[in-house]
């Protein structure tokens, strides 16, 4: 069956990720599998922009989330493909960001720099992941930290030339509950599901 040697991960850095930590025969991809992992992950990340938190002052959604725990659950390649996909589907229209709205017009939004700054966050936590970060609490909240400020960087650069430096950063702020509680979620989850999954393949 045809590999994509030029698109795909390398075994050696699929074997890392949380996908065939729990999933071994998924180690080789073919086309076929690496679509629908990249379309199933679409799915995942249209299910974290739907969810909404009711934060004060304003709700935030699980979207930064996803996309780091994609990084870790895929690799930098797959996830960074998922990521573009899902960038894709929203750019013909299909309903997968926040809300109800999509289309060329939204995705030159005011949330235009945080859709971009997915990209890069999915391939740089997704390839440190891969490397052996996030076994630990204290490095999971590092990957989770550092992928938030990889996304807020072009987002608060993209807003603030919108709407000017004060509003955008009465906006930073106001989610910062929201993102203390994901980093938190994410220390717990990244080392319990490596080591939990491991252990049990000892105790059976």
């Amino acid at each position: 069956m045809f590999s994509l040697s030029s698109v795909a991960p390398s075994t050696s850095a699929l074997s890392n990720t949380l996908m065939v930590r729990f999933f071994p025969s998924l180690q080789n991809l073919s086309v076929f599998k690496f679509m629908a992992l990249a379309l199933l992950g679409t799915v995942f990340l249209t299910l974290s922009a739907k969810t909404s938190i009711p934060f004060y002052p304003v709700p935030t959604t699980m979207q930064t989330f996803a996309v780091i725990t994609l990084a870790c659950a895929y690799g930098a390649r797959l996830a960074t493909a998922t990521v573009v996909l899902y960038l894709f589907e929203a750019f013909i229209g299909l309903p997968v960001l926040q809300g109800h709205s999509a289309g060329f017009v939204y995705m030159v939004g005011p949330t235009a720099g945080y859709l971009i700054g997915f990209i890069s966050a999915a391939y740089v936590i997704g390839r440190l992941f891969e490397e052996g970060f996030g076994r630990t609490m204290s490095s999971a909240a590092l990957l989770f930290i550092l992928g938030a400020v990889i996304i807020d960087i072009p987002g608060l650069v993209w807003l603030s030339n919108l709407i000017g430096f004060e509003p955008t950063k009465a906006v930073y702020l106001s989610y910062q509950y929201a993102f203390l509680l994901k980093t938190g979620l994410g220390a717990v989850i990244l080392p319990t599901l490596w080591h939990h999954h491991h252990s049990e393949k000892k105790d059976s």
